[in-house]
């Protein structure tokens, strides 16, 4: 008999995408698991390097794409996921790569502007770039809008130089991409992997807001899956603000997130609590151990780390929805895996 994580009802309830199946004492495979689909989700996937977390992540993505009425968003740090648009088994799994992720000025609020550009709002020029990103829909209009002010000039410069950063990023453009880009019902895959820190986590900002905002507003039919691999960079970073609103505020427009890390304990304790689906592959550093264990539910008999598996592609799933734990082995993928690390020995022959 299959189980579904993230709701009480079976597989007849509603969409559902299959995760893997169940890892029995002997080590032979057992029912299938599935995840919900059909309702938001906040979900953290957990694993040391070589584990399968970002494989566990291409497998929910797969899923995704092979269902209605979803948008899933991956964000692709190291860029690993392009393959999901190749040829897969079985049914499709349409996908489409964002190679030169840029997106809109105005995707992005004046306070994220100011967080974005290290500005104190009460700042002279924290205040003009707050002014301009209200006002302007591209960095032209935004520069505009600062020199139509009667501020001193010293602050006019400070915000053109800030500006000037921005743009330099090149990840700024009246065309970027939308609610209704990222709203179909395809995988889009946003390859940030040639972009440093800044700029990718504005990007990332960007969607988060956009995504949010949409649902919110209602201006997209599609409810959001937003995938992030390596999802500490992020945290740690301007794209923080965006990734904990959906965690804490999500559930009500119906935007998803599901955080993939291999540092556990370096993500803010939100993104764990607020996690109500953990995936955990095998961890061995005491900080990552001691971080998942802070947030251990009292239905868990036994300690996270006792129960963590040993071989790539074992995960152990504490599911709070239904406050069930389950040994798991993740399915394979229908489409090729881009995150297998190169050796040696591959080229040795060249």
């Amino acid at each position: 008999m299959s189980f579904v994580l993230g709701r009480d009802g079976g597989v007849e309830a509603g969409p559902v995408g299959h995760l893997g199946s169940y890892r029995a004492l002997d080590g032979s495979e057992g029912a299938p698991l599935h995840i919900d689909i059909d309702g938001p989700h906040a979900m953290l996937v957990v694993g040391k390097r070589g584990y399968g977390k970002s494989y566990t992540l291409g497998v929910i993505a797969e899923a995704l794409a092979r269902a209605e009425g979803v948008a899933p968003v991956v964000v692709d740090p190291m860029g690993a996921f392009g393959p999901l648009c190749e040829a897969a088994d079985g049914e499709p799994v349409p996908a489409t790569v964002v190679e030169a992720p840029a997106v809109p000025p105005d995707a992005l609020d004046p306070k994220s502007w100011c967080s974005l550009l290290g500005l104190s709002p009460e700042s002279g020029a924290g205040s003009l770039v707050w002014q301009a990103a209200g006002e302007g829909g591209s960095l032209a209009a935004m520069r505009a809008r600062i020199e139509d002010t009667d501020a001193p000039e010293t602050d006019k410069r400070a915000a053109r130089n800030h500006l000037d950063l921005a743009e330099s990023w090149d990840v700024f453009d009246e065309d970027g991409m939308t609610a209704a880009d990222l709203g179909s019902g395809e995988i889009t895959v946003v390859d940030v992997s040639g972009l440093d820190a800044a700029p990718m986590n504005a990007v990332v900002r960007a969607i988060g807001e956009t995504l949010y905002r949409a649902r919110v507003d209602r201006d997209i039919p599609r409810l959001p899956w937003l995938l992030v691999d390596e999802a500490h960079t992020f945290f740690d970073g301007v794209a923080r603000s965006a990734l904990e609103t959906i965690l804490t505020r999500g559930r009500a427009p119906g935007v998803s997130l599901v955080a993939a890390t291999q540092r556990p304990s370096v993500v803010p304790e939100v993104a764990i609590s607020q996690s109500d689906i953990r995936i955990s592959h095998r961890l061995t550093a005491k900080a990552d151990l001691d971080s998942l264990a802070a947030a251990q539910p009292t239905y868990m008999e036994s300690s996270l780390g006792e129960r963590l598996p040993t071989e790539p592609g074992q995960v152990v799933v504490v599911d709070d929805a239904t406050e069930t734990v389950h040994a798991a082995r993740i399915r394979r993928r229908a489409t090729p895996h881009g995150g297998d690390s190169p050796s040696a020995s591959d080229v040795s022959g060249d």
